[in-house]
């Protein structure tokens, strides 16, 4: 089946400039884009890295998931690209992909301090995404773009809340 995913809200752009952003995503995207991968094929080829990688595509919903046989007692989860393709529809303010690509474009320290501020603001029960973005001063697209970055964080609905591992 072919499977498209079109992009039509800047802040989707993150997560597609962020899957390709070091030597070792674009490979692991490559690997799981041919065929199923294990974290365990994954992490003895790349590493802490190569699995860090997976987890950020599977939050990022790039990747597909199943359960398969690995001879040990406990079967594996493999990974594959979800999509074949991507559909981009660019046509927005340039304050707004200013923003996104500002996000996606960060240096990894200064990225590091900002999410740390967003995660104590959102603290453990969640919070309303408005209320972070007034309280750090930021737009409510630099705030979606940076969650959308983050593995520790999510959106549900209209709150963020922190990704349970």
């Amino acid at each position: 089946m072919n499977k498209i995913k079109v992009i039509n809200e800047p802040s989707e752009l993150v997560s597609m400039l962020r899957a390709v952003d070091t030597p070792v995503k674009r490979d692991v995207l490559k690997e799981v884009t041919l065929e199923w991968r294990t974290v365990k094929e994954i992490e003895e080829k790349y590493g802490a890295e190569g699995k860090e990688a997976l987890a950020f595509f599977e939050k990022m919903k790039l990747v597909e998931t199943r359960w398969q046989p690995s001879g040990g007692n406990r079967p594996d989860k493999a990974y594959h690209t979800y999509y074949n393709s991507f559909h981009i529809n660019a046509q927005w303010p340039v304050y707004e992909i200013s923003d996104v690509l500002y996000a996606a474009m960060m240096p990894e320290d200064e990225f590091k301090e900002v999410e740390d501020n967003i995660l104590e603001q959102v603290g453990k029960e969640g919070r309303f995404a408005g209320d972070v973005a007034e309280n750090l001063g930021m737009t409510a697209t630099m705030l979606k773009s940076l969650v959308k970055r983050s593995v520790k964080m999510d959106y549900r609905g209209h709150r963020l809340e922190r990704v349970k591992e």
